[in-house]
């Protein structure tokens, strides 16, 4: 008897001893991931501080004599050539374009959010996340992959950093990040179908870059239609409470018309905030009115995404250049660099101190497991 009773005993310090082994691996690696996080978001803003300055220099060598003036120039004196270079493009723009420029990128930024927000209530998340937090959050993801190009790549390394630490799994996370680049895929189908309904002209000009655009105004309405019929199946299936698709543990499920009803609305506003960033930017003589200028942000911009080419750099120009012939190339090139400044470089910038805050607050969190009674 006395030889089983210590028998059990060692059977127990050995399965004790198991777990506890256990626990100490999951707290190395808690612990792991915890430094291992704050260093990817250090290495992103050292990235962000360099495509800050690459972007800036970018804007700025567009006018040849500066472009000569940076090839010779050290650090200092680039960085007070692209200041003067920048400023003196921007001076020609009276305070109340750049005050309604200011508010279409709020409306923009503000409708990005509304993207998460959209995507949190669809997986049932959404509580206890407040839109502040949602807010913050978009603005960073977007202000970088707006920047970068690799949207996909980039806007879900932010969301999956933000958002796991609320509580969502990677599964979760990806389900967010396709849903909001769904958002915006239909609100650009949605509004260039109506754009090609209305402004059917819009690509003749383009048929200078591209055989594709070489079509008549029937048939550029007739593609707009069939946009809006794409959005209006969209509608019906919600409306029809489409079952999900399972694909053995994965399940998509089909919205609800509730979050399409949302999805209606700030799909849309979001671009419309964009475009009239530029449309205020350019001055009122030869501007074509919104919806031409809608157009062309339309196809420029989603040109320059799936090109991957960060903040469609000529890709945008030369669109809105063979779109508006009537507005001179200065002007154009002028109200574009106001887009790239409010939509793209100026968040680029004020989400560095963004992304330092909460590596700081979610390192301070980061303590070692309790082992006391181990």
């Amino acid at each position: 008897m006395k030889l089983a009773a210590e028998g059990g005993g060692t059977k127990q310090v050995r399965r004790h001893g198991a777990s506890g082994s256990q626990h100490g691996v999951k707290g190395n690696m808690k612990r792991l991931l915890d430094f291992f996080w704050p260093v990817v978001g250090l290495v992103a803003v050292v990235w962000s501080v360099r495509l800050l300055y690459s972007k800036l220099v970018a804007e700025a060598a567009t006018d040849p004599k500066i472009a000569k003036i940076l090839e010779d120039g050290n650090l200092w004196s680039d960085l007070k050539t692209v200041a003067a270079g920048i400023g003196h493009k921007l001076a020609g723009i009276p305070i109340e374009a750049y005050l309604l420029a200011a508010a279409s990128t709020l409306v923009a930024y503000w409708a990005l959010a509304w993207y998460d927000r959209i995507a949190l209530l669809h997986l049932g998340r959404a509580k206890g996340i407040s839109w502040f937090y949602i807010a913050v959050c978009s603005f960073v993801t977007y202000a970088l992959s707006h920047n970068i190009g690799a949207s996909v790549f980039s806007g879900g390394m932010v969301r999956l950093r933000a958002y796991t630490a609320k509580g969502l799994s990677a599964a979760e996370v990806a389900v967010l990040v396709a849903l909001c680049s769904f958002t915006f895929a239909f609100g650009t189908i949605l509004l260039l179908g109506i754009v090609l309904v209305y402004e059917p002209h819009i690509l003749a000009p383009l048929a200078k870059l591209s055989s594709w655009f070489t079509i008549g105004e029937t048939t550029a309405r007739l593609i707009g239609l069939a946009l809006l019929a794409f959005c209006a199946l969209y509608t019906i299936g919600a409306w029809r409470g489409f079952k999900p698709l399972k694909i053995k543990k994965f399940e998509l499920v089909y919205p609800t018309m509730p979050i399409v009803a949302r999805q209606y609305i700030a799909a849309p506003m979001e671009l419309i905030g964009a475009a009239g960033i530029i449309y205020f930017a350019l001055p009122a003589e030869g501007n074509p009115g919104y919806m031409v200028v809608l157009g062309a942000f339309l196809l420029s911009f989603s040109a320059g995404l799936l090109s991957q080419v960060p903040g469609g750099v000529g890709v945008m120009e030369a669109v809105f250049l063979a779109i508006m012939p009537g507005i001179p190339a200065s002007s154009v090139f002028a109200a574009l660099l106001i887009w790239r400044l409010f939509y793209l470089i100026i968040p680029l910038a004020m989400s560095i101190p963004v992304i330092l805050l909460f590596e700081q607050s979610q390192l301070g969190k980061g303590q070692p497991p309790n082992v006391a009674g181990a």
